[in-house]
């Protein structure tokens, strides 16, 4: 045990002195969440993941206006601007703003707009009425709604909107064609039946027909309702802070086998690593205080990571990191995770025959392993054949795992797959390590 412990110290000691090391272990991981995170969490802004500020310019002052802006206020996450600086916005000013990037995008109400609507409903529900053929007048120019868009807005937010615009001039339409309809029918079938039958008919008999009330035009029949795939009864929905901080604190916890690797390959040259096992201590014992000491680093690392995604971050304006009802399921996937990053770390160490070599080898395919787990890009966004590749990926493991556990609110059991394969990586590694080190032992190459 007191071997264990000097060759942990040991590593400890030589870790501190490589300061380089340090810094890319603790910084560059902590910067990478803040960067990202507050990045991601503007970009959300501009695809409807927040609530965004719209302008809104109503020419019109009249009922279309008005609905249009009650439709807009039930999407949820608009909020509608009418004024910029105390003063009322014009649409030079609007499209302006636009332009400056200072909002997303701008609607505006063109006037006249509610009263050639109602003509234009008034003479499609007469054609529609008429059994004569009376030549009726031209057909009444309705004049369109704009919307200036921020050119940075993403298509799907932009579909919404333009989609939720469409609603509410279709629910205007419905409504102004169901008045006048009740309003005409009653004439037309005292038209009618004063044509067939004669001029006896009492107009009593027609004026006793009942109108239709409007209230249907306007009540819905069949809703939606959208409910979150969890295994549980929670509805929390992923924010740009909890795909960043478990996505970066992986790549910064698989950046160990830089300094690792890096460790073994100086301790070879060196001739310390002979010198070492000339004393009455096991090559295991040797790998066993060097994975331990790495495994402690990774685990404050960890923790300065969670730091920041619980005060930091929304210090500075973003959501709080939830960390889901698991936190053993979260230690677990740590402890493997780490374990897998140290095995990698061992074995880049044991191959390589520089430090050039390990460092660069190291770096790059930590890089690619975090592109290819959804460090970066979500895996979900990736093309079917990338899909494919990235489950190949020990950061995709591990990144799953936690965002089972903070998202879909998982357990032990929901992680344990993903637990198994990067404890599968570790062994694997380490053996990969123990027979080519083996081998040298043997063949001296």
């Amino acid at each position: 045990m007191l071997k264990l412990y000097a060759t942990i110290l040991k590593e400890l000691l030589l870790l501190r002195r490589d300061r380089a090391g340090l810094l890319v272990l603790f910084v560059m991981p902590a910067v990478l969440v803040l960067v990202v995170s507050l990045v991601q969490e503007n970009v959300l802004k501009t695809i409807g993941g927040t609530s965004t500020r719209i302008l809104f310019v109503d020419k019109d002052r009249n009922s279309l206006g008005e609905t249009i802006e009650d439709r807009l206020r039930e999407f949820g996450s608009l909020e509608i601007i009418k004024e910029l600086d105390g003063q009322k916005i014009d649409e030079k000013s609007a499209r302006e703003a636009i332009i400056n990037g200072d909002f997303q995008f701008c609607v505006i109400i063109p006037g006249g707009i509610t009263e050639a609507v109602r003509e234009r409903a008034r003479q499609l529900v007469t054609r529609s009425l008429l059994t004569d053929d009376i030549p009726l007048k031209n057909d009444i120019d309705v004049p369109d709604l704009v919307v200036y868009f921020d050119p940075t807005v993403r298509g799907g937010f932009r579909s919404a909107v333009v989609s939720s615009l469409n609603m509410a001039v279709l629910s205007m339409e419905i409504r102004e064609k169901a008045r006048i309809f009740s309003e005409l029918l009653p004439k037309q079938m005292n038209k009618i039946i004063q044509e067939a039958i004669g001029p006896y008919v009492s107009e009593k008999f027609v004026e006793d027909i009942p109108k239709m009330s409007l209230d249907w035009s306007s009540q819905r029949m069949m809703g939606i309702k959208e409910k979150l795939a969890f295994s549980k009864d929670f509805e929390t929905i992923p924010t740009s802070v909890q795909q960043n901080v478990p996505a970066w604190a992986l790549f910064g916890i698989f950046f160990i086998v830089v300094p690792m690797a890096g460790s073994l390959i100086r301790e070879r040259q060196d001739g310390m690593l002979m010198r070492l096992l000339t004393m009455p201590v096991s090559y295991l014992t040797l790998l066993s205080g060097k994975v331990i000491a790495y495994v402690l680093v990774c685990l404050i690392q960890f923790i300065f990571i969670l730091i920041i995604g619980k005060l930091v971050l929304p210090f500075l304006g973003t959501s709080m990191l939830e960390m889901g009802s698991s936190p053993i399921a979260v230690i677990m996937i740590l402890l493997s995770s780490i374990l897998a990053a140290t095995g990698y770390g061992i074995m880049l160490g044991t191959i390589a025959r520089t430090y050039e070599q390990a460092s660069m080898f190291g770096a790059i395919s930590v890089v690619i392993a975090a592109a290819l787990g959804g460090v970066m890009v979500p895996v979900y966004a990736m093309p079917k054949v990338m899909q494919e590749i990235s489950a190949f990926s020990p950061l995709a493991w591990g990144l799953d795992a936690f965002l089972d556990i903070f998202v879909r609110r998982g357990d032990i059991k929901t992680v344990f797959p993903e637990m198994l394969l990067l404890l599968s990586f570790f062994v694997g590694t380490m053996l990969i390590s123990w027979s080519y080190s083996f081998r040298q032992d043997r063949t001296g190459v």
